[in-house]
């Protein structure tokens, strides 16, 4: 069917409010990566602080560290924290990142217990038959994070207390630079041999170790308690970030697929209306001829 000077304006209208749209959009995710970025750049010091703390008592006490519950390090469920997205126009922000969860717990002996932050990664690991035993909503700015990651702490500690899993890995999409971003794995439990090893390898800035002056027990467990909770906020703020930095990359794409739309719409609307005007000079012309003859 051939296009009328009428339907291309309503295409023509149409794409550009479609572009407007877009544009906001853009705007939005753009702001927002640079206010999870801060957030994520913020935690850094205060994350090496917390590793330095530890790296003093590990020195000090040389105990181990050892968290209660019936859960036995050689058994039991592997737990995961997966931050995905609720909202669409991200690319293939969830696909990559489930692809890393996917292929990593299959890998791993025993049952598997994940708690996912989004409802649309949600969909793909419940695809794989991956036992989904908790769904957390995306935050929508950076104070609701800290809610978000209180409560997936509680649900971490209620299952570990209860023997349900004995470590427990954080999957998240990390920025990198540009619009770019990567999926990315962190153990954050349990606190064991390995773990201690990887401390170890932290040197304390100066020549001297500060000394412990309060309960060692307490002061343990203060240090830990920040540890996990940076860890998830940093692992939460970073997937944020690459969120919207998958948005606004999928929005440039649309951006310019609307303004070769456009140009497109355009070339054709400006042939059918000169067409339609040498039409009418056509007409003009052969009258006029017409009307010459006859006389």
């Amino acid at each position: 069917m051939s296009e009328t000077s009428e339907s291309l304006r309503r295409k023509l209208d149409g794409a550009a409010e479609l572009e407007s749209v877009v544009r906001t959009m853009k705007a939005l995710a753009a702001a927002s990566i640079t206010q999870y970025e801060r957030a994520v750049h913020s935690l850094d010091d205060y994350y090496r602080t917390v590793e330095l703390g530890l790296v003093a008592w590990l020195h000090q006490s040389g105990a181990e560290i050892r968290l209660g519950g019936a859960a036995q390090a050689h058994g039991g469920v592997t737990g995961a924290v997966v931050f995905g997205s609720d909202q669409g126009l991200v690319g293939q922000f969830n696909e990559v990142l489930s692809d890393l969860v996917i292929g990593t717990l299959r890998d791993m002996p025993g049952n598997k217990s994940v708690l996912a932050v989004g409802e649309r990664v949600q969909g793909h690991l419940a695809d794989a038959a991956l036992p989904v035993t908790g769904n957390f909503a995306v935050p929508n700015s950076i104070t609701a994070i800290t809610s978000l990651v209180g409560r997936i702490l509680i649900e971490i500690e209620a299952q570990r207390v209860h023997g349900q899993v004995v470590q427990v890995y954080l999957f998240h999409n990390r920025p990198k630079s540009g619009a770019l971003y990567e999926p990315v794995m962190q153990r954050l439990l349990p606190l064991d041999d390995a773990w201690r090893h990887g401390l170890a390898k932290l040197h304390w800035p100066t020549g001297n170790l500060p000394e412990v002056m309060a309960s060692n027990e307490s002061t343990l467990q203060a240090l830990i308690r920040e540890y996990l909770f940076i860890s998830l906020f940093r692992a939460c703020a970073e997937s944020l970030a690459s969120e919207n930095a998958s948005r606004l990359a999928a929005m440039q794409r649309a951006e310019k697929n609307i303004d070769e739309l456009l140009e497109d719409l355009n070339q054709t609307f400006h042939r059918l209306r000169q067409s339609a005007i040498d039409e009418e000079l056509f007409d003009v012309i052969a009258g006029f001829e017409a009307l010459t003859v006859s006389r």
